[in-house]
């Protein structure tokens, strides 16, 4: 049996991807289709960096969550760090993505 590099990899839905979707299926050129979705996802990341919660309906909610300072460990050396109050991003999934998910591992 032969494996190939690819198949160790994690599939991954790249921007270029996205973009050649676009072109493929809607028809707009490419230099159109990247600029779209470069432009797509400018838009999340500034709402997101300034603070605004992301909903996209039938899909899921991007949200910034602050989480405070803490102590904690150098798993290594066991030593102490004191770990700094920061900013994450956060995804939760819409009911509707979780049964679309659920039904495709369950007809596989």
């Amino acid at each position: 049996m032969e494996l190939a590099v690819e198949s160790l990899e994690t599939p991954a839905l790249t921007k270029a991807q996205l973009a050649e979707l676009l072109f493929d299926q809607i028809g707009l050129n490419k230099r159109e289709s990247k600029d779209m979705i470069d432009a797509f996802f400018d838009l999340i990341t500034e709402s997101l960096v300034n603070g605004t919660d992301v909903k996209i309906s039938g899909f899921g909610n991007f949200q910034i969550r602050t989480k405070a300072a803490r102590p904690g460990r150098n798993p290594r050396t066991g030593e102490p760090v004191a770990i700094e109050a920061r900013r994450v991003v956060t995804f939760h999934a819409s009911p509707k993505l979780k049964e679309q998910v659920q039904a495709a591992v369950i007809g596989d």
